[in-house]
């Protein structure tokens, strides 16, 4: 029986893979900030008391920016495997704090790898990294495109991703990145652009809003559903040996297309009700993110299975359920 650690455990990703691990037959740990108010909503229905003989899921207090507590978590678990989801992942927000993001998105890697190499134990390392590394590269992105970073997010994230190689090709560690793509989903947090479109378009059918204010509708991005990235994310650390991969559908869609897709589904006219917010542009835009998986089709047989109109349909049914409405019209 295989042991898994997850940091950003009670995130989108982390919650959906918690879930995947555990139907694998895994005991997950997690590693949960300290506060004053529960934030374990997305795993509470995975949860089990630790003192029930058959728990599975066991969480423990840590922060990322403590290098002490990484190494007593690790110390204690003695994982087989570490997934490295936890960071500050909103990228309009890392302008306004890039200090508090170069730790807890970049350093952190560095405190995690540490503690796995001074462990001296065979433990397998997965680094979330990202499609926002590329940056202003024309598309389509994979492996091989050079990086240009648009956000102190996408920078930090930079340092990362080319540490995680560096312990690998220093130590031998078995360190891989995964370069994920947009991926969203009715987790997804309420202040990330799709879930704020999707859960805005509800709040407008259930008479409690009436405008959705978005920013850049133009920005073209490469959205997935995070189910099936977190699959990939295992399926990585199962390869044979470590490597970096590209995570993406290979399909573009605009803000603009994902508001229609919704406010359509909702029988509604996006243009009645959306108003652009000058606050929510950033100060340099990502503007076009395709991505091309073609080497985790072929090496992990990896590929995604949710399309973008069903993702939409997804999200929004979730929000309208949230708001004690039915499902989404259907056409």
């Amino acid at each position: 029986m295989k042991t898994a650690l997850i940091t950003g455990i009670t995130g989108q990703d982390g919650s959906y893979l918690a879930e995947q691990l555990l139907e694998k037959g895994y005991i997950v740990h997690g590693i949960i900030r300290r506060a004053s108010t529960f934030n374990t909503s997305r795993i509470d229905h995975i949860f089990q008391d630790i003192h029930e003989k058959d728990a599975k899921l066991f969480l423990h207090y840590g922060d990322l920016a403590d290098s002490t507590a990484i190494s007593k978590i690790m110390h204690s678990v003695e994982p087989d495997e570490v997934y490295h989801l936890g960071a500050q992942s909103h990228v309009r927000v890392s302008f306004d704090i890039p200090e508090y993001t170069g730790d807890a998105t970049g350093l952190s890697t560095a405190r995690i790898l540490e503690a796995i190499r001074r462990s001296k134990k065979d433990i397998k390392f997965y680094q979330a990294s990202s499609s926002e590394m590329f940056g202003a590269e024309p598309p389509p992105q994979n492996e091989k495109t050079k990086f240009h970073p648009r956000s102190p997010y996408g920078c930090a994230k930079v340092y990362a991703y080319h540490l995680t190689i560096n312990y690998r090709e220093s130590y031998g560690m078995f360190a891989s990145n995964g370069i994920l793509f947009n991926h969203e989903s009715p987790r997804r947090g309420e202040t990330f652009v799709t879930r704020k479109i999707t859960r805005g378009v509800a709040r407008i059918l259930a008479k409690k809003d009436k405008n959705l204010y978005l920013g850049n509708l133009d920005a073209k991005r490469d959205w997935g559903y995070a189910p099936d990235y977190t699959e990939g994310m295992h399926l990585m650390l199962q390869h044979k040996k470590a490597d970096d991969f590209v995570l993406a559908t290979g399909e573009t869609h605009s803000v603009r297309e994902f508001v229609q897709e919704c406010f359509s589904h909702a029988g509604l006219n996006w243009e009645d009700y959306v108003k652009i917010d000058k606050r929510y542009f950033r100060p340099a835009e990502v503007e076009n993110l395709l991505g091309d998986a073609s080497k985790a089709k072929k090496e992990l047989g990896w590929e995604p299975k949710v399309t973008f109109k069903e993702l939409a349909k997804i999200m929004l049914d979730a929000d309208m359920k949230e708001e004690g409405l039915k499902g989404i019209i259907e056409k």
